[in-house]
């Protein structure tokens, strides 16, 4: 089992995250956090890496259920979304597949969280290529 659901947009990185901002909002999600990747290894480490972009992103009733189901799934949340520059013109749009949450755990009781979550993250992907 593959752990991503991703999708390539043939757009320059920067309107690309804005779209995919707009898309997870689209889909019930909100972005609780934003990490610079690119800019955070340039500061710490001096290295250069192509634009990328962690979008931590979370339906609240999605997670409350995923909660309920399994306390400590906490350490899998928020659904993260990475945007991230292949060249000038091509950007890669990553999430972390929720089925995982699923395997990892081995509780069957998050199966409706995660397809659900799951369903609303490829309608996200599927609406920047739209």
């Amino acid at each position: 089992m593959g752990y991503a659901l991703s999708t390539t947009v043939n757009q320059p990185f920067e309107p690309v995250l804005y779209a995919a901002r707009s898309a997870l909002v689209e889909e019930g999600f909100g972005v609780l956090t934003e990490i610079d990747l690119a800019a955070t290894l340039k500061a710490k480490l001096d290295v250069d890496i192509p634009a990328q972009v962690i979008l931590g992103a979370c339906r609240p009733p999605l997670a409350y259920a995923a909660v309920q189901a399994e306390p400590s799934i906490g350490l899998l949340l928020p659904c993260n979304v990475v945007v991230r520059a292949i060249d000038d013109t091509t950007t890669m749009v990553e999430a972390m597949d929720p089925e995982v949450m699923v395997t990892m755990t081995g509780n069957e009781n998050l199966a409706p969280v995660a397809a659900d979550a799951r369903e609303r993250l490829t309608a996200a992907l599927a609406a920047l290529t739209a």
